[in-house]
């Protein structure tokens, strides 16, 4: 089946010669021929006007080029998943939902040139096909990868494909490698250079000097080792992110086991415990990290006259974590930056105190693998809250219920 359309277009009656025979075998009658034979005459005649009849002529109408209906268009374009547009020359003659969505549903019947209104979609469309990368296309940071495909002389496809979140995550990769190369080239730096001191034979270091570069030294290896550790420890987060965690575990009670076990290093009364029975679907090793990672930060940060309090209760089918200190506090435009890596409110603090800028962003994606909501509340001279909520484990007893 190709489409085409076929007609018969026949040959024209021959009226003339049936008459004449007709008129023939009447005659015939009328000078008294028998009847008989002038009946078989007129039979052979007009039998023999039947087969000499030429055979009917068969019209092929195939149908014109671009004859294609709107609905047809439509029909072609609407299932794609990502953004296209039928263009009739320059026209936009249909566009999907998708292309609907990015560009606007007024751009049907737009000129394309002036429906993507880009310069490098303008030299696009002047071309017949090819390819072109369109950046601020539907937004500041847009990036759209632009194909034109011709049908034929008159119809082409555009198909749009928007490369926005992979440059996102190039550049997210790009930026974490120069930090962590910046975070990791200080403390090396500082440990070579002591190190070299110590080790020229001209430099003649005293004693007390020596004792103290070696302190510096340790120091500085210490929080490289805490820098590389916390890297390692994201990278693994990530890579399990989509894993669901499956073990039971009592989330106050695990709370109050590392609060006394911090408790007794800090010193009596900095860490106090309020928790109550909260069953949660966890990761175990996970879980001790963000409390431990929470109790650090509060520790670290917080007023070392005032206690760090550790709170867990059960609240509309969650188990709320706490954990609240008494310090100075952080200013509202830092907060939606915390969970960053490597984002300090106050950097040479925090490099002071041990920091690695990562705590709050492995937190971060801890709780996120546990399809878990954290939320950080601060108010200038009286201190941070960080909150951590997870769903509670339905235990055989309510699913029974």
């Amino acid at each position: 089946m190709n489409g085409n359309k076929t007609d018969m277009v026949g040959s024209p009656f021959p009226w003339s010669s049936i008459i004449v025979a007709v008129g023939t075998c009447a005659v015939m009658l009328a000078i008294g021929s028998d009847p008989v034979l002038a009946i078989t005459v007129l039979i052979v005649w007009l039998g023999t006007l039947w087969l000499s009849r030429p055979e009917p002529e068969i019209a092929v109408r195939v149908p014109d080029e671009g004859s294609v209906s709107r609905q047809a268009m439509v029909e072609l374009v609407e299932p794609f998943s990502v953004p296209v547009l039928m263009l009739d020359n320059q026209r936009i003659a249909a566009a999907n939902a998708a292309a609907r969505e990015a560009l606007g549903p007024h751009i049907v019947g737009q000129d394309a040139r002036v429906a993507l209104r880009h310069p490098e979609a303008i030299t696009l469309l002047s071309k017949p096909q090819g390819t072109a990368m369109v950046r601020g296309l539907t937004g500041a940071r847009s990036i759209w990868q632009v194909r034109r495909v011709a049908i034929d002389q008159r119809f082409s496809l555009i198909e749009m494909v928007n490369r926005t979140a992979e440059a996102d995550i190039s550049r997210s990769h790009t930026d974490f490698v120069a930090n962590a190369s910046h975070e990791l080239r200080t403390p090396l730096a500082s440990i070579i250079g002591y190190i070299e001191t110590l080790a020229d034979p001209d430099a003649k270091v005293d004693a007390v000097t020596a004792a103290r570069f070696h302190n510096t030294v340790l120091r500085e290896s210490r929080r490289l080792q805490s820098l590389v550790e916390d890297l390692m420890s994201l990278s693994r987060i990530e890579a399990e992110k989509h894993d669901l965690p499956r073990e039971q575990i009592d989330l106050g009670l695990l709370a109050a086991s590392i609060g006394s076990e911090v408790a007794s290093t800090a010193g009596d009364g900095r860490v106090q415990v309020k928790s109550a029975d909260a069953m949660v679907t966890g990761d175990r090793q996970q879980l001790d990290q963000v409390i431990r990672n929470l109790i650090d930060n509060a520790l670290k940060y917080g007023d070392p006259a005032q206690p760090v309090r550790v709170e867990v209760v059960r609240e509309r089918g969650e188990a709320v974590l706490s954990v609240i200190d008494h310090g100075e506090g952080i200013h509202p435009d830092h907060i939606p930056y915390l969970t960053r890596r490597f984002y300090r409110t106050d950097p040479g603090r925090s490099r002071g105190v041990g920091g690695t800028g990562l705590g709050l962003a492995i937190v971060k994606h801890i709780v996120e693998r546990h399809r878990g909501k954290l939320d950080i509340e601060s108010r200038l001279g009286e201190g941070t809250t960080v909150t951590m909520r997870l769903a509670l484990a339905v235990t055989p007893q309510h699913e029974l219920s």
